[in-house]
């Protein structure tokens, strides 16, 4: 768990790709949250724990230690998490208020024709799966209002197959947001089980969403503007080197 800022308040790490950041009350694997709290017992009750139905009427208490906010199991990158409680109310209303800047960078499919963009399109629930949401007609339940602007740093072609290279910046804070907007643009990111399983070719060897929490500026308890990058991981590193 590399540590990228550190004080009396608040964390922010580097999360790897592969690891959830806290559990679902049914599989026993190790998460974020479990290697917080081994490193640092005396957040167990930050932040707001979750109440899992299990099934057969028991019920299962979710720590989230100090958790503020979520990166997908498969994406990496800049974390933030509250030490205290002060500290994670301070840092929700943040989020709430939408003053969090969040910097990604992704892998999609194809050429983007415009270099610079801003999808604003609600996203919903898909009708046909209970784990996706989506942008496009045919949403159904509470549809959240959802804004993405993105730039493309790079374009690039590897065994005749296109791809750009984007730099993400979500205004709002919705379920799978980029991958969704990614999606409704017909350009999903690169080795997304879910909202690209057809797209079989994946470069570079890239096994795992290519989606990567670059940066985030917030404020500490002190007001003071603070902003975190998180380097990319090796197997996403590979995209910079292609000519």
């Amino acid at each position: 768990m590399k540590i990228l800022y550190k004080d009396k308040d608040i964390l922010v790490i580097n999360k790897p790709a592969g690891i959830s950041v806290h559990g679902d009350g049914r599989n026993e694997v190790e998460t974020l949250a479990d290697l917080i709290l081994a490193e640092y017992p005396e957040m167990k009750d930050v932040g707001e724990p979750m109440e899992i139905d299990i099934g057969g009427g028991e019920k299962k208490i979710i720590y989230r230690p100090g958790i503020v906010h979520r990166l997908d199991k498969d994406t990496s990158g800049v974390l933030i998490l509250a030490r205290n409680q002060k500290a994670y109310e301070y840092l929700k209303e943040q989020f709430q208020n939408r003053e969090v800047k969040k910097t990604y960078n992704t892998l999609v499919y194809g050429n983007m024709k415009n270099d610079f963009g801003i999808i604003d399109a609600g996203i919903g629930r898909s009708p046909s799966d209970p784990r996706k949401r989506i942008a496009s007609r045919g949403k159904t339940g509470k549809i959240r209002d959802a804004v993405t602007e993105y730039k493309v740093l790079k374009r690039i072609t590897v065994d005749l197959v296109q791809y750009s290279w984007l730099e993400v910046h979500p205004k709002t804070g919705r379920t799978h947001q980029i991958r969704v907007h990614m999606k409704f643009l017909n350009h999903p990111v690169v080795a997304d089980q879910l909202y690209a399983p057809k797209n079989a070719t994946t470069p570079f060897g890239i096994s795992r969403l290519a989606l990567h929490a670059s940066s985030v500026e917030f404020k500490n308890l002190a007001g003071e503007s603070i902003t975190v990058s998180a380097p990319l991981p090796p197997d996403l590193a590979k995209i910079l080197e292609v000519k």
